[in-house]
């Protein structure tokens, strides 16, 4: 039984200490040379501790990333410490970063890059150098650690805005990302040598899956680099130089494949497995997918990142309309997903009728780090009994059972709008307007002062009256949309989402 992840990249450095751990554009590291250099951190954080006159366990410890090998060997360097990682992009607004830090007050901030704009007054931020090129590593000091740690220790946290834009903190144990990494090796085809393209930014939930994954499988990591999914012309040829025969990406990043249609130029030679999350992938895209790689396994991935990343899944075994929505189908082992009647709070059971998608099991985060205000808002005792605590999180999507018992992902409850004395999904109007060939992808945003729903779009072209005459084959008029607004690229947040704050904002 694992406890700890380190387990993982222990075993793998013992099996294959010269096979390439992790890649990024410009170099590769090996799983032993990985492994040193992350104690080297680890002894290094410890002794700093001992200097201030404690011993530091269990504290945040912040990480300003990159795209490199370094950030990763910072992650690993702070776990065999004692404490937890806390990914920190210092590109963002600095309003955003005070938030933060005021709500971590980290006791450390460790740098992976060669410079940082970023400068605080109560916290040292020391340069990935002074971390693993000074100290000796101590073995029995490292062990005497692990000795300390539980399953149920904090293994990172990661800041997700949500909806309202204000930072939370979300907090994962050690046990959460076992379960998680079992149940993928699990359900899913992975290759006997899985290669690991990553999309996701290390400060975005994926990003676990991906390294993760490939610690418990003895696997590598090619960080992809991030101009590739700006310009995808050399996305497919990176792919192939580096062998990856695994992705797990957000959904705009499959569509950015297929709206810029790159496998008429180049068609990837290693892909095996694909899966996707993050938004509702639209049908006329995992066609363009299905159609490059027939022998592929796809998979389509639900789950917040207040649930270590995916609670369910629907691995893709039939073929649907392009007005169709995919499943996500059903819950991983260990873990339940139910629906609960947003009037009533009642179980859900009856097909079609909907409710909001709750989860329970290991998979559950620990809480926001410090807001206990928001923790008890979503994760709640569990509506259907009493007699003992136990936890659920109500995730805010709602869900439906299709015919085939198959759980569908139907919205945000706060998606959901009256309007014209109709109770009207904004998921239906935007899977109709994506199931379009001629829009590369749409949202809906209400506009409740108004009562306007309005639609973003991004095409070609401007082409509202096309979009109007196309939505009467498949939505009511009461459905349709009141105002519609032309991108020649629809904004995006860092996690590759359609930003639908800054659109409500700015836009709307």
């Amino acid at each position: 039984m694992n406890t700890n992840i380190l387990e993982w990249l222990e075993a793998a450095a013992r099996r294959s200490p010269s096979q390439t751990a992790f890649a990024d554009l410009d170099k590769r590291i090996d799983y032993l040379t990985f492994l040193q250099q992350a104690k080297r951190v680890g002894c290094n954080i410890i002794a700093r501790s001992r200097r201030n006159g404690e011993v530091w366990h269990n504290k945040p410890i912040a990480v300003l990333i990159d795209r490199n090998i370094e950030s990763l060997i910072l992650f690993m360097g702070i776990v065999y410490s004692g404490n937890f990682y806390v990914p920190l992009d210092d590109t963002m607004p600095r309003k955003r970063i005070d938030l933060i830090l005021t709500t971590l007050d980290p006791v450390l901030i460790l740098n992976s890059k060669n410079e940082t704009n970023l400068s605080l007054q109560k916290v040292d931020i020391i340069s990935y150098s002074m971390m693993t090129e000074t100290g000796e590593i101590q073995d029995d000091i490292l062990q005497q650690v692990r000795h300390k740690c539980l399953d149920t220790d904090p293994l990172y946290t990661i800041f997700t805005s949500g909806s309202t834009g204000v930072p939370k903190g979300v907090v994962v144990n050690h046990r959460s990302v076992v379960d998680l990494v079992k149940q993928f090796a699990a359900a899913f085809a992975f290759p006997s040598a899985p290669v690991f393209g990553n999309q996701a930014p290390l400060d975005f939930d994926v990003s676990t899956k991906d390294i993760y994954c490939s610690l418990y499988l003895g696997g590598t990591v090619q960080v992809v680099p991030k101009q590739y999914f700006v310009l995808p012309v050399g996305l497919i040829p990176y792919l192939n130089e580096r062998g990856v025969n695994v992705i797990i990406w957000a959904v705009s990043a499959l569509r950015i494949v297929s709206n810029f249609k790159v496998f008429e130029k180049f068609m990837p030679k290693f892909l095996s497995l694909v899966m996707f999350s993050g938004e509702v992938m639209p049908v006329k895209d995992l066609k363009y997918w299905q159609k490059a790689l027939p022998a592929a396994q796809f998979v389509n991935l639900y789950g917040p990142t207040e649930i270590t990343c995916n609670c369910g899944y629907y691995i893709v075994d039939r073929e649907f309309e392009e007005t169709e929505a995919l499943p996500i189908g059903r819950a991983f082992c260990n873990t339940e997903m139910f629906l609960i009647d947003t009037q009533t709070g009642h179980l859900v059971t009856q097909m079609g009728q909907k409710g909001e998608i709750c989860v329970r099991g290991a998979c559950l985060a620990m809480g926001y780090y410090n807001n206990p205000e928001k923790t008890r808002e979503a994760f709640v005792q569990n509506p259907l009994q009493n007699l003992y605590p136990e936890l659920v999180y109500k995730t805010g999507d709602l869900g439906f059972y299709g015919e085939r018992r198959e759980l569908y992902f139907a919205g945000r409850k706060d998606y959901q709008i009256k309007h014209m004395g109709h109770r009207i999904e904004l998921g239906e109007i935007e899977t109709a307007v994506n199931a379009l060939d001629f829009i590369d992808v749409g949202c809906c945003i209400y506009q409740e002062e108004k009562e306007k729903i309005i639609l973003c779009y991004q095409a070609k072209e401007a082409c509202d009256r096309r979009i109007v005459k196309a939505l009467g084959d498949f939505l009511p008029k009461f459905m349709w949309p009141n105002q519609y607004i032309f991108f020649e690229k629809i904004p995006m947040n860092k996690n590759g989402k359609i930003d639908r704050v800054l659109l409500k904002k700015e836009y709307c």
